[in-house]
């Protein structure tokens, strides 16, 4: 009766431990998943704004050579790398740079007070720069600067941000629709490649005309700009389906990390990424997020100048998801016909 009792009370005791190893098991995947993303979003962040500088802000010159010399001179010892400066015959011909986007703002020099021109939607990080150092520099000498701001936001989004945010959407909510038709689920090729081109659709309508509501309205540009939005979440659905095809959970992690995260800190935000360190602003012109910020405002604000870039890196992305869910298909055809293990 006693041996009895006591195996009883071990095998209590051994399913006790079996039952809490297994509870532990469960509760490591989230507390270690949760804490990698966390170090993550901290290291990547914190490296990206920890020491904010500018980096080739393109500005144009217009004036005497003598004038122009002295200001490119001044600024290249001054504060090396933050500017690159272009010199330009005629205030037309800069306002027409101005105009494609291969400036930012235009400093015009000669008789009277100078003036500085911005391209108010180039983004308050290159614009506040620009008129933060000529202000400075100006003033040191005793002379005011004239600010004239074109091509600028509208007063519902005078800083871009409901623009900005909505890409941010944009490109979460595609990761979100591939999530949901299921990481373990069959769906093959068509399947995932329908949702991805229908959610990019609906997306590109839907995240404008939001936009465009709360912001009162950006003017022309509405359907280009609606355009890419649709493209790039078809693009970015399509690598996010392949990588879930080809890696299950595990790519969509993987994709998480690339397309929203990557992504998002290398655009810099709506300040752009001419304030970051170097691998950040190496790393933006090739991902969506930046670019696609960059085509929207082009579209919006600059009738369609600079839209060729964004275009091909879009694409370049459409066609690498396409690729790997290509990838993920043959993996998973592979996979089912390989021989099921025996039966233990």
């Amino acid at each position: 009766m006693v041996m009895a009792e006591v195996g009883a009370f071990q095998r209590r005791e051994v399913g006790t431990r079996t039952a809490a190893r297994s509870n532990l098991a469960r509760l490591l995947p989230p507390l270690v998943g949760g804490l990698a993303v966390l170090l993550a979003l901290i290291g990547l962040i914190g490296t990206a704004i920890r020491d904010p500088k500018p980096h080739d802000i393109p500005v144009g010159l217009v004036g005497p050579v003598p004038a122009v010399h002295n200001i490119s001179a001044s600024f290249g010892s001054a504060a090396p790398g933050a500017f690159k400066f272009t010199s330009y015959d005629s205030e037309s011909a800069a306002r027409a740079a101005l105009d494609q986007r291969s400036v930012d703002g235009v400093l015009v020099l000669g008789s009277g007070t100078p003036r500085l021109i911005l391209a108010g939607a180039s983004g308050d990080g290159s614009t506040g720069v620009i008129t933060g150092a000529f202000t400075k520099a100006f003033q040191a000498q005793g002379a005011a600067l004239t600010v004239e701001t074109v091509h600028a936001f509208p007063a519902g989004d005078s800083h871009g941000l409901v623009l900005f945010f909505v890409v941010v959407a944009v490109l979460i909510s595609t990761l979100v629709a591939q999530a949901l038709l299921g990481v373990g689920s069959e769906a093959g090729f068509g399947a995932r490649f329908l949702v991805a081109v229908l959610y990019g659709a609906v997306a590109g309508v839907a995240g404008m005309a939001s936009a465009a509501w709360i912001a009162g309205g950006y003017g022309s540009g509405f359907w280009t700009a609606a355009a890419l939005m649709a493209l790039a979440s078809t693009a970015v659905g399509a690598v996010v389906a392949g990588s879930i095809r080809l890696l299950g959970g595990a790519g969509l992690g993987l994709a998480a990390l690339v397309v929203v995260l990557f992504d998002l800190v290398s655009s810099g935000g709506p300040a752009g990424s001419q304030l970051l360190p170097d691998f950040y602003r190496w790393l933006a012109p090739w991902m969506p997020a930046g670019e696609l910020y960059s085509g929207l405002r082009g579209a919006l604000f600059f009738d369609g100048a600079g839209l060729g870039l964004p275009l091909a890196v879009l694409t370049g992305w459409l066609l690498g998801g396409l690729a790997l869910m290509l990838l993920g298909e043959l993996a998973a055809t592979r996979r089912r016909s390989l021989p099921a293990a025996p039966a233990q």
